[in-house]
Order: C-alpha cells, then sequence, then structure tokens
C-alpha cells in the first residue's frame, strides 16, 4: 500500500488503535509505535509526529491516563493506560468499524 494511502487508512483509526494497544498493559509512546508496527506485520508505520498529538488529545478527552514510570531500559516516560471511559470509547469505535468492515465486504462481494 502507498504511503498516501496508509496515512488516508490511519486518520480516521489512529486513536482507536492507540486505544486497543493501550488497553493491553501501560505502554509508553514509542513502544506503542513499535507494537502497532509488529502486531500489522510491518504494515502500519506510525511516525511521532502524529502519534504523540493523538496521545494528548486521547488524555484530554479522558480516555488516556499517563502516569511516569522507568522503561527497561532505565529512562523516565510516560505510560499510557485506559481509563474507565477509554475502554467504553474503544468498545464503541470497534463495534462501528467492525460494521463498516462488514458492510464494505457486502458490496465488494457483489457479482459484477
Amino acid at each position: 500500500m502507498p504511503r498516501h494511502q496508509q496515512a488516508d487508512l490511519l486518520q480516521g483509526t489512529l486513536d482507536m488503535l492507540i486505544l486497543k494497544v493501550a488497553a493491553l498493559e501501560p505502554i509508553h509512546g514509542y513502544a506503542i509505535i513499535q507494537r502497532l508496527q509488529q502486531i500489522s506485520k510491518d504494515a502500519l508505520q506510525i511516525r511521532q509526529g502524529s502519534l504523540y498529538p493523538a496521545l494528548y488529545r486521547l488524555e484530554s478527552r479522558g480516555w488516556l491516563k499517563a502516569e511516569w514510570k522507568t522503561t527497561d531500559g532505565g529512562r523516565e516516560a510516560k505510560f499510557y493506560s485506559l481509563t474507565r471511559e477509554g475502554r467504553r470509547q474503544l468498545a464503541s469505535e470497534t463495534a462501528g468499524w467492525k460494521r463498516l468492515c462488514e458492510a464494505i465486504a457486502l458490496v465488494l462481494e457483489t457479482p459484477e
């Protein structure tokens, strides 16, 4: 997938992907980038310039909470985890995304 198409796809889904990764365990920003890349088998390449504004936005909406902790490498980093409201938002966005995928699949599977 060309890079510009990748960016278009992520623009509407980055928040949901961040919430999903943060739901797994408290995690710092750079590790979120690595985890998304790993889980997606390198299909998703998130730039720090996109990630950090999204993290601040999610935190300001009350969907993520942040806490300073020491990483495995001994550095201080902000670790993000889901709030109760964040879990509700993730469930809502996931359900909406699944409905959209099912609808698109119906259209794509229509015989020509």
